[in-house]
């Protein structure tokens, strides 16, 4: 007969076995289940080392405890060429500050030209019409082609993606069939201006003959660069230096077109830079130099004949302003076709260079070439209202009338800040100032 302690002892040995087999049993069916609870005091080694070899349970992660898992998306990484400080830092600083001063420059020229023709009645002419005009494509591609260029090249990602490898090559293509356009009309201007017989007096033209006239040059424009909506296509690719996503344009049509539009689009893809060349940079050239030696030579002839039926010099003041003014409008049109002239040769002379004498340049370098023919565009429609405005009489004094009235306006308002609020109302109320 056993004594109740040694039954005692012998049931807790029995639950002790039995619980060591409970845990055996989970282990062997699930290698993560949490281990079996050791009683306090226990010193099995068997179970020790079972404890001792167990893989820790990892971490749970914390994104799992939020609703909406935070996912970093791959799209939003840029390289950042401005920080930390490298040798490519220098460049981008460089071209930063050069872009600055073009954009600057550019958007207030062109702003002050159309305003000037815009709030003046007797500026607004044909001629001066179309130079608006021009201003106002030049200020387009200003302000919206020249900020995705440069984040493109600092950041080498592009700003709306797909839709700003299409729109920012038409409004520049748009913008240089808009400046060849505009040289031929002045040209044509200035040669039936000089050959006219009659001598009327300069009159405001209406507003529908002047819309006319330019609803051609803007439709050409427009039409003629509509290719180049089709023509370029976004592509993507990863850095093997940085690791980084990169983007690019391309010039390849899309097979998913019409068949006849895809033929058509690709035809133009293969012509592109001979068309370039001779519609927007060898006709405005030839159309500009070949109007100017016929209007001189009529002009030298029509002073001929002129100069012995002159018997007073009252007589002869008239005619002497007309040629004054004739040749300050024909100097505006060469300089504006120096400019562009100026301003388009490098782009269409490397690209003949690349495409037949045989040298291969690397993907870089042609990125570069192409940066800086973009640039080339951007520095002349920064600086062409600055010429007009320094070459044309007539707008660099509208020009200068209007700041002096507007400094003018400026004082008299500072001061009537000083005094008070009452006597600033009724300045206000009683001034009637007229801008130009």
């Amino acid at each position: 007969m056993q004594s109740p302690s040694s039954s005692s002892s012998s049931s807790a040995l029995e639950l002790n076995a039995s619980a060591t087999h409970r845990g055996d049993d989970e282990d062997d069916g699930d290698g993560d289940a949490r281990a079996s609870r050791v009683p306090r005091g226990s010193k099995h080694k068997q179970q020790r080392e079972r404890n001792a070899h167990r893989t820790p349970r990892p971490h749970p992660d914390p994104d799992a405890f939020f609703t909406t898992p935070r996912a970093f998306n791959g799209s939003l990484r840029v390289h950042n060429p401005l920080f930390p400080l490298t040798e490519e830092s220098y460049s981008a600083y460089a071209v930063m500050l050069l872009a600055l001063i073009v954009f600057s420059v550019g958007i207030v020229g062109n702003l002050a030209l159309m305003c000037i023709v815009w709030h003046n009645y007797y500026l607004k002419s044909t001629w001066n019409c179309a130079l608006a005009s021009l201003a106002f494509w030049d200020f387009t591609v200003l302000f919206f082609c020249l900020p995705v260029v440069i984040f493109n090249e600092l950041t080498k990602r592009r700003l709306m993606g797909d839709l700003s490898c299409r729109i920012v090559p038409y409004v520049e293509v748009t913008s240089l069939g808009v400046t060849t356009f505009t040289l031929c009309a002045l040209s044509i201007d200035r040669f039936h201006a000089v050959t006219s017989v009659q001598t009327r007096p300069q009159q405001v033209e209406s507003c529908q003959s002047i819309l006319a006239k330019l609803s051609v040059i803007w439709v050409g424009s427009l039409v003629l660069a509509a290719p180049e909506l089709l023509m370029w296509r976004l592509e993507q690719e990863v850095s093997p230096r940085t690791g980084l996503p990169v983007d690019s344009c391309g010039q390849q049509p899309s097979v998913t077109l019409p068949e006849t539009l895809y033929s058509l689009v690709l035809t133009y893809h293969q012509a592109r830079m001979w068309w370039t060349f001779g519609c927007f940079f060898c006709l405005p050239l030839l159309f500009t130099g070949a109007c100017q030696l016929l209007t001189r030579h009529v002009a030298d002839e029509n002073a001929k004949s002129i100069r012995p039926s002159s018997s007073s010099s009252s007589a002869s003041s008239s005619p002497k302003k007309k040629q004054r003014r004739e040749r300050q409008l024909t100097r505006t049109v060469v300089a504006l076709a120096s400019v562009y002239a100026i301003c388009s040769l490098p782009e269409n002379v490397w690209n003949f260079v690349l495409a037949y004498s045989g040298v291969e340049v690397g993907v870089a370098t042609r990125a570069l070439l192409a940066l800086i023919g973009q640039f080339l565009l951007f520095v002349r429609a920064g600086a062409t209202p600055i010429l007009l405005l320094c070459i044309c009489r007539s707008l660099g004094q509208a020009f200068m009338d209007s700041d002096h009235r507007n400094g003018q306006f400026t004082q008299k308002l500072s001061f009537c800040c000083h005094l008070n609020v009452p006597n600033l109302f009724y300045f206000v109320c009683r001034t009637q100032t007229k801008f130009y």
